[in-house]
């Protein structure tokens, strides 16, 4: 029986650490040898979500330096598990000390509180903390560059919503990368749209408040057949693998709820043949039908509630005094984790595929 901290079947994550402890770190089971790899690899991605790079996020800085200590060799993957830690360096633990017994709401405190019988961490989250997206990082950079090289597969997620303020979708899903996703602070491809977002965010600080929103994934060039149902459909695991996020609280695929509202005329999609291929004039089944990739682009989005962390005080419960309490959390936290979570969703995503990919055969153990 696997434990909460690993996910995958044949491409396995292992996640160790926490917000305050020494380090965060990753151990990575079953990556084919052969695979081209180097500490850069990963460290492109790493950047995209390390904190401290604008006012939209939190303070807190950390380079996120990855090391590699072991599963390669001379620049290759060697089959053996591939261990990844980064050392943390700008904790403040002090700003926790009256929230061993002061509960915040929003967050995991008291129910790891009574779960572990007091002796879960609590600096900065502990092992619940937004921090610990970074091993998903760690270990998504490495099946997003496996994927990509092996079948042409790629995902790219970004920021759709913030709050009220909506991005309308885009139609020509080869431009996505090409739309600069990275060029703005809030990781939305339209820049009219990316400074409303941003706007939002920083009135949301000045109040001592936080915003949730809205991250769109896609993923292009998926081939037909990876899902193993019932219990180990596509959607399923993925949508396991992204609740893995703190502040996740929803994962919708095509058409979605707004699906619901439709006729089947409507929300089928149609099957044409051009030039030998088949696939569907539209894809309100988000690439997955019973499960399974059916060729066209996985197309998910992933609902991120407001930060817990805010300025404001709140009402909550000293569980040393039992006495009712207004608290205001202390220390440094992000207005919106939205805009560093789309290369955590990248990570997930790209997880899932390797791993069921490696499952059906369509990437060997040896490259």
């Amino acid at each position: 029986m696997l434990t909460g901290n690993t996910i995958g079947r044949r491409l396995v994550l292992t996640s160790i650490g926490e917000s305050h402890g020494k380090c965060i770190g990753t151990i990575l089971d079953g990556c084919p040898a052969g695979l081209d790899l180097t500490e850069k690899d990963i460290q492109k991605m790493l950047d995209l979500r390390k904190p401290g790079q604008s006012l939209v996020s939190t303070q807190r800085k950390e380079d996120d330096k990855v090391e590699i200590i072991s599963g390669t060799f001379r620049g290759s993957t060697t089959g053996a598990p591939i261990t990844m830690i980064i050392w943390n360096k700008d904790q403040k633990s002090t700003d926790y000390e009256k929230l061993r017994s002061q509960m915040r709401p929003g967050h995991s405190d008291y129910p790891a509180y009574v779960k572990y019988k007091k002796f879960n961490d609590h600096r900065g989250g502990g092992r619940f903390s937004g921090r610990l997206t970074a091993t998903h990082v760690m270990g998504g950079a490495i099946a997003r560059k496996l994927i990509k090289e092996q079948l042409g597969i790629e995902t790219n997620s970004y920021t759709c919503q913030i709050g009220k303020v909506k991005m309308v979708g885009i139609k020509n899903l080869k431009s996505i990368a090409k739309n600069k996703i990275y060029s703005n602070v809030v990781r939305c491809p339209s820049k009219t749209t990316a400074e409303k977002m941003e706007k939002s965010i920083l009135a949301a600080r000045k109040k001592g408040d936080s915003l949730g929103g809205i991250i769109e994934s896609i993923s292009t060039n998926v081939p037909v057949g990876l899902g193993e149902p019932i219990f180990g459909s596509l959607e399923s695991d993925i949508s396991k693998a992204i609740f893995s996020i703190p502040a996740v609280k929803g994962v919708e695929f095509g058409s979605g709820f707004a699906g619901s509202e439709k006729f089947g005329s409507q929300n089928n999609d149609p099957y044409v043949i051009k030039n030998g291929k088949i696939f569907t004039k539209t894809n309100n089944s988000g690439g997955i039908l019973g499960g399974i990739s059916n060729g066209m682009p996985i197309v998910l989005r992933v609902a991120f509630k407001p930060a817990s962390s805010i300025a404001q005080y709140q009402e909550s419960v000293d569980v040393k005094t039992k006495k009712n309490i207004k608290l205001q959390v202390g220390g440094r936290h992000d207005p919106c984790v939205v805009p560093r979570a789309p290369p955590v969703v990248d990570s997930l995503v790209s997880l899932t595929l390797a791993d069921h990919a490696l499952l059906s055969g369509l990437i060997k153990p040896v490259l």
